[in-house]
């Protein structure tokens, strides 16, 4: 694998090639890290709406709002990464070609796109209530200094759990006015999803990334990361229930919708072959489907 950018993309293709290095660095070719940011808040929202029946326009307007929003914070939290990351960037094979450590986009540059992705996501920041723009703001902490904890730290997962599953608290904010037990449970179980899937995406750069010196729980967990993370899927799925059940104690539905999200946990870890990095991409890339699924759950 020598690069994580696929120019022959459709965006690729149907866009002014000034434009490339911009869309390569706020990863818009690749929509799996939108989804992963963008999947807490919506099953916060429905949830706080009582289920799907209960949504009304104003929830499906937070729906639109926060894709959205996810699509530019998720952006943005690209470019800070790489501007913290240029000089590691520049020694590991698959990052190598991103825009800065290549020099097609000046650090100056990536500064003033990143006020461009900032801009219209707090003005979405404000539609949305006194609680949910404390905690927005509140967010701009964890996506500034996550990209630091590789260095400092054996659990960068861990971290990224903290910031990527913030929208699980914000949608329930954005709806009820408030944060209640659900939306914390919701996102606890959000922080060890997160711990699991990125802990597969981290094998494909264990190699370099013991080279250069990153730390990342691949490292940490070695030949023990299938057993650890099939139990931090399965204490998040726990917890996405009992979520579900503080936030709907009469629906007779979660049950019958938590049998299909076991049914993906047990094919990812089946399917999984840590050594293989195409294979740890796949299954990392495969648990959108299995937020859409708890997002199934969230739903009746």
């Amino acid at each position: 694998m020598s690069t994580d950018i696929q120019t022959e993309k459709l965006i690729f293709r149907t866009t002014a090639p000034r434009l490339h290095p911009y869309i390569k660095l706020a990863r818009l070719d690749r929509p799996i890290g939108t989804w992963l940011l963008l999947l807490p808040g919506w099953w916060s929202i429905v949830l706080a709406s009582g289920g799907i029946a209960g949504m009304g326009a104003r929830g499906w307007s937070l729906m639109l709002l926060f894709a959205v929003g996810a699509l530019l914070m998720r952006g943005a939290g690209c470019v800070v990464n790489d501007l913290w990351d240029r000089d590691l960037d520049a020694k590991v094979e698959r990052t190598r070609t991103r825009p800065l450590p290549a020099g097609d986009v000046t650090v100056r540059q990536a500064f003033i796109f990143l006020a461009l992705l900032l801009l219209p996501s707090f003005c979405i920041l404000l539609t949305l209530g006194t609680t949910a723009i404390v905690l927005g703001v509140c967010s701009l902490a964890l996506v500034g200094s996550y990209p630091l904890m590789k260095r400092v730290t054996w659990w960068p997962q861990a971290f990224l759990g903290l910031t990527f599953n913030w929208g699980a608290l914000m949608g329930w904010a954005a709806v009820r006015g408030s944060l209640d037990k659900p939306a914390l449970v919701l996102y606890a179980g959000g922080i060890l999803w997160t711990l699991a899937y990125d802990t597969i995406y981290a094998h494909q750069d264990k190699e370099d990334d013991a080279t250069v010196g990153i730390k990342s729980t691949a490292l940490l967990f070695g030949q023990h990361s299938k057993r650890i993370v099939g139990a931090f899927f399965f204490a998040a799925l726990t917890l996405f229930g009992v979520a579900k059940y503080f936030a709907n104690p009469a629906s007779t539905m979660t049950c019958w919708l938590l049998f299909p999200c076991v049914l993906h946990i047990m094919w990812q870890l089946h399917d999984w072959k840590m050594e293989d990095a195409a294979s740890s991409l796949k299954i990392f890339r495969a648990n959108r489907d299995f937020g859409l699924l708890v997002l199934l759950l969230c739903c009746f």
